[in-house]
């Protein structure tokens, strides 16, 4: 009677079954590293002494944090990436023009179901959406994958959300994660597998899915998940020719706990300052706003950017408010330019940017100043998270960000 989270780990450490509360060694099928977290990774696997990784075929080096470089510090830990690449001859590098990597890993193929996946990136969880076991790691701890090609781990318990209910018109994936953050708590599922199901998750697609895995580290779980379906297979095999297996849970299983949320009735929801379990409904937020994010590997996908042109067309950002809209990578980017959808930005009066990580870590391109406001649609909104300590950070929707560029305000859409 095994959770989905128990078979993938049975599977990836050799055993015929494992149990929530076990400590197992599990094969690693995907280790990602990006430019700010790897030259740690690169130096912890130099100074224990390795020679070579224990397969450059199963490594990913996305560059997006910091890309361009925009600084001295940022252009050498570029350097000492593409030299640790070229020497270990590391076949999935990505360079500053391919976008952000819990975007491009399922994009480009690397992510399949019943895979075991690190990456030292906290919101590696995002992976999960396609029916693996994903995790982020510390950067020494990939330096061990690195040369040994696994890792231990604690068999996590889980906790299941069985959702329900039609979503009323303009309420999105981002509202439902919000809405079970705020009622869950930032610790309210810490270490435990944070699975996703239901009629609602059903009928979501791909890429919402991947929007309540990318988040399910923000109420403290180890991983999200949703069992793959049809959806999930017509995505991969588009996407991928690796092997991959399906596994569901049992629903009877000892170490499953689960939860109901009914959306039937959910309003647009924001995150507001400065923790993303202080949710309200935006009905309930007065908060006039300097900076509106689009973007981030929660919501800078193909559909988020259709659904904020669609607001925004024909229509001006404020004058006192500034829009930056950074698409999640270079085929989103290429799709929005085919549509017209960057035309209806910059017409708009935003600013499109390539893609990146942007201003969600404070580390780059939109970062906000000394008691300013930013909205934004990614995943985070600590003191200082985008740039100045001073400044506060609210995270809602792309629907809820494109009405409240225009708005100057945060406002829910028509």
């Amino acid at each position: 009677m095994p959770t989905m989270s128990e078979k993938i780990l049975a599977k990836a450490s050799n055993k015929d079954n494992v149990e929530a509360g076990d400590i197992i060694i599990a094969n690693i099928d995907v280790a990602m590293t990006h430019d700010l977290t790897g030259p740690l990774s690169v130096q912890s696997f130099e100074k224990i002494g390795a020679k070579k990784v224990w397969d450059s075929s199963k490594i990913v080096i996305p560059f997006d944090h910091q890309v361009p470089a925009d600084s001295i510090d940022s252009a050498n830990n570029h350097i000492i990436m593409r030299d640790f690449v070229e020497k270990q001859n590391i076949e999935h590098f990505y360079d500053v023009n391919q976008g952000v990597c819990h975007q491009i890993l399922p994009e480009l193929g690397h992510v399949v179901p019943g895979e075991v996946i690190v990456g030292a990136d906290s919101h590696t969880c995002t992976h999960g959406a396609l029916g693996a076991f994903a995790t982020g790691i510390g950067s020494t701890d990939m330096a061990m994958v690195f040369a040994e090609g696994n890792l231990w781990f604690k068999v996590p318990e889980t906790n299941r959300f069985n959702v329900t209910g039609a979503l009323k018109d303009n309420v999105y994936a981002k509202d439902v994660i919000l809405h079970i953050i705020g009622k869950m708590g930032a610790d309210g599922s810490t270490y435990k597998a944070c699975e996703f199901g239901g009629e609602t998750v059903s009928d979501m697609s791909v890429s919402d899915r991947m929007v309540l895995c990318n988040m399910a580290i923000e109420m403290g779980g180890k991983t999200g998940l949703v069992e793959p379906d049809k959806k999930t297979i017509d995505y991969v095999e588009k996407r991928s020719n690796k092997p991959y297996e399906v596994f569901k849970t049992d629903l009877d299983s000892p170490s499953l706990n689960i939860i109901d949320i009914d959306v039937s009735d959910l309003e647009p929801q924001v995150a507001c300052p400065h923790n993303v379990d202080n949710v309200r409904p935006v009905s309930e937020v007065d908060q006039e706003i300097d900076q509106v994010f689009l973007g981030s590997c929660t919501n800078g996908r193909i559909s988020d950017l259709r659904d904020a042109a669609k607001i925004l067309k024909g229509n001006k950002v404020a004058r006192h408010t500034r829009m930056l809209v950074i698409p999640a990578s270079k085929e989103v980017y290429t799709k929005a330019l085919d549509e017209g959808l960057i035309k209806i930005f910059v017409e708009a009066g935003a600013l499109v940017s390539a893609p990146c990580c942007g201003p969600c870590l404070g580390g780059h391109t939109g970062i906000i100043g000394p008691g300013e406001v930013s909205l934004s649609t990614s995943n985070r909104n600590f003191k200082g998270r985008q740039g100045s300590p001073d400044g506060k950070v609210f995270l809602s929707s792309a629907a809820v960000a494109a009405a409240s560029a225009i708005e100057g305000k945060i406002v829910a859409p028509e």
